[in-house]
């Protein structure tokens, strides 16, 4: 297998990552598994969520684990797909309505 810097291998760990914090781990996976428990929103479009989460944020530990999860949890690979771009276009538009400040700046060093 070609080396990479993330090693797929790795997700398998993550739950050892606490060794060395076990109190602070302990209280992360309590929450991490309420989270993502059924409430107003299904543990199915919860995993979605996360996936498209995994997207914005370039996790690609996190976009393995939720893209098995989200299949786990009943979700077709046309939902799957349709999380992605929502991502992008989340995270494009926040990028974009930051130039509102660029726009703001500007005027204000024009007065």
């Amino acid at each position: 297998m070609e080396k990479t810097y993330y090693n797929p291998a790795d997700l398998a760990q993550f739950g050892n990552v606490t060794e060395w914090q076990a109190d602070m781990g302990r209280k992360f996976f309590d929450y991490y598994g309420e989270v993502f428990k059924d409430g107003a929103l299904s543990e199915r479009e919860k995993a979605l969520i996360a996936l498209a989460v995994a997207h914005a944020v370039q996790c690609p530990f996190c976009i393995d684990a939720y893209t098995t999860d989200s299949m786990q949890k009943g979700a077709d690979e046309a939902q799957m797909m349709e999380a992605v771009p929502v991502a992008a276009a989340t995270k494009g538009g926040a990028a974009l309505v930051h130039g509102v400040q660029v726009m703001n700046k500007a005027q204000e060093q024009s007065m």
